[in-house]
């Protein structure tokens, strides 16, 4: 039987780096960690090999998660940004958030337990309750409806970048 201790020390940071990604706010992010976490210690730990007790902790991440998008969604908040004047990284970092916000639950899920935290596809099945293959098919998905959506926002990055290097005489080639 894994220790809840062990298993804390061996996900935290995929747990946190998923959650952060998921929900976009790193203090939500960390205290739905801290609630994956209790109810890890709170709960039975299931016999399973150490890919099913990741794909566990998981789980219950992604579920905590999708409550907290629930419940966020219910009860907006009224804070918006009205800085205009973002530095490019950040401009770049709104995109991204908005074309993962824009991808299907569970494509966005898919992506994320992959390219946050890492885990196989047959962590993510289990995690998403899917099957491997439809991990494979919502993963192609998620990574096409991410690349159009930041083909727009990465171009406009890119040239921008160009602009200020020949304005600088960086660009030039004489």
């Amino acid at each position: 039987m894994a220790d809840a201790n062990l298993l804390f020390s061996a996900h935290r940071d995929g747990v946190f780096r998923y959650l952060s990604r998921l929900v976009g706010q790193a203090e939500a992010a960390r205290d739905l960690t801290q609630d994956v976490f209790l109810r890890v210690v709170r709960g039975p730990v299931p016999q399973a090999t150490d890919v099913e007790h990741r794909a566990w902790v998981f789980a219950i991440a992604r579920n905590l998660a999708l409550n907290h998008l629930r419940d966020r969604r219910r009860r907006p908040n009224t804070v918006e940004l009205t800085d205009t004047a973002r530095p490019a990284t950040q401009e770049l970092a709104a995109a991204l958030q908005q074309a993962l916000d824009a991808l299907p639950a569970v494509e966005r899920d898919v992506f994320l337990l992959r390219e946050s935290a890492g885990l196989s596809y047959g962590e993510i099945a289990t995690a998403c309750e899917l099957t491997v293959d439809a991990v494979r098919m919502r993963l192609h998905r998620a990574r096409t409806g991410l690349r159009a959506a930041l083909a727009g926002p990465m171009a406009d990055q890119w040239a921008r970048g160009v602009r200020i290097a020949q304005r600088d005489g960086r660009g030039s080639h004489d």
